[in-house]
């Protein structure tokens, strides 16, 4: 019997750590109603006084929320996952001072739970845009802690939000860019964040030298430094990639 012992210490350790693992008090995950006219309204995640929420989000969307990834160029799995009729409205209620990443925890154990999700990550070379502070630092200023988080708005040439987390800042940049944008300001704080610039889809970063003014105003990539403190740069490396094994389209009942 002694050789079974490290077997059993390790299952044991597992064991704990799944019971450590941060859990709503209350959550709802359900199929999203069926849309209504032709366009819907989404939420990418909010967190507010303990509450998350997600609004006719995709399992890609819901994944890249809680794992903090700002592209699909991070995640690989089946194609429905990124498919817009297979959307999901979720709310999970914890302690008020629940921070932003504990309720990401805690929707990683959701979606384990009602969807089955079980991924894994491999290594991939990636190019992106590096969302960098500038060098005389951010020039936003922090979210009032009453701010309400669902109080912005957003679309090409126009950004607007009260109480934001780079890393949803980072996403937005994304779609804004078509490039993948990570969140390498090392700032975990939400800001209010107010953004104009002319939207160029796809404009790519300016070489060195290059003007940045457009007779519609700044580029993107210029009215992030004016307006936020904040750049891009771009950059190639290995960038971890989450791969889907296994997903259930419909959850598990609440």
């Amino acid at each position: 019997m002694q050789p079974l012992r490290p077997i059993l210490l390790i299952l044991l350790s597992g064991t704990l750590a799944l019971a450590q693992q941060p859990e709503f008090e209350v959550a709802t995950l359900k199929i999203s109603p069926p849309i209504q006219g032709d366009t819907f309204s989404i939420n990418l995640g909010q967190v507010q006084n303990g509450k998350l929420t997600l609004g006719n989000a995709s399992l890609s969307d819901c994944i890249k929320f809680a794992y903090g990834l700002v592209s699909n160029a991070q995640l690989s799995g089946p194609d429905w996952i990124t498919d817009k009729t297979v959307r999901f409205d979720i709310v999970g209620q914890a302690a008020p001072g629940t921070t932003r990443s504990q309720a990401q925890l805690m929707l990683r154990s959701l979606l384990a739970e009602r969807l089955k999700l079980t991924m894994h990550t491999e290594k991939k070379e990636l190019s992106y845009l590096a969302l960098v502070p500038g060098k005389n630092g951010p020039k936003m200023q922090p979210a009032k802690p009453d701010a309400p988080a669902n109080n912005g708005f957003q679309r090409p040439g126009n950004l607007s939000h009260n109480s934001m987390g780079l890393d949803l800042l980072a996403r937005l940049l994304s779609r804004f860019t078509g490039e993948t944008v990570i969140d390498q300001t090392g700032l975990k704080d939400t800001w209010e964040v107010k953004l104009q610039w002319a939207a160029e889809p796809n404009r790519p970063a300016p070489a060195p030298g290059e003007a940045t003014e457009t007779p519609e105003g700044p580029s993107l990539f210029s009215a992030i430094q004016d307006q936020l403190g904040l750049r891009l740069v771009p950059g190639k490396g290995p960038v971890d990639v989450w791969v889907v094994d296994h997903a259930e389209r419909i959850p598990a009942a609440n």
